[in-house]
């Protein structure tokens, strides 16, 4: 494990402060994300008692892969209980966990980081199933939304707006080594 650049420890770090407000920029992506796929579920089992129960599990597998992360990976982050954490992850992980040693972020991220995949793959598959037994004009809306959002939106706001403000970024295994950019 590659140790964390003194230069990247909180106090020496140059950045300013996340705000509650950015906090939630950097999340509304993910909870359109949750949102759309919970639609996505409810639209292709056509409503009712099924569709409204898969939706509601799928959205609350989604606030629990959020509270996974934050249990099991921001403990280990060097900016654990900071103002510094883009996501606002780090000032609710304290309240869970206690600090634990920051040279195991990159273990802990690529450990745990699996289990809130299936967050991008469940609906769309869901919704081609749907799809390939009745051509729906709204369904197809809302997984072209839902890949939009998810495939696209998303993974544009965290590079460029969330890790590109994170002072982890180098050493974190979901940016690949980049360095940091001025944002």
């Amino acid at each position: 494990m590659d140790p964390i650049p003194q230069s990247q420890t909180p106090e020496a770090c140059p950045l300013p402060r996340v705000t509650q407000a950015q906090a939630l920029l950097d999340n509304l992506p993910y909870v359109a994300m949750l949102v759309l796929g919970a639609c996505l579920f409810w639209t292709t089992l056509g409503g009712g008692t099924m569709g409204g129960l898969t939706a509601a599990l799928y959205a609350a597998y989604g606030v629990g892969g959020a509270l996974w992360i934050i249990a099991f990976v921001c403990p280990y982050c060097h900016f654990f209980d900071t103002r510094l954490c883009p996501c606002g992850y780090g000032q609710i992980a304290p309240k869970l966990r206690t600090k634990q040693d920051g040279e195991r972020f990159r273990r802990q991220f690529r450990r745990h980081i699996p289990v809130i995949v299936p967050l991008w793959l469940a609906p769309p598959i869901a919704a081609g199933i749907g799809l390939v037994c009745h051509l729906s004009w709204p369904l197809l809306a809302l997984l072209l939304a839902f890949a939009v959002n998810s495939f696209v939106i998303l993974p544009l706001v965290s590079r460029l707006y969330g890790c590109a403000k994170c002072p982890q970024q180098e050493s974190c295994p979901w940016m690949g080594g980049c360095k940091r950019t001025k944002a």
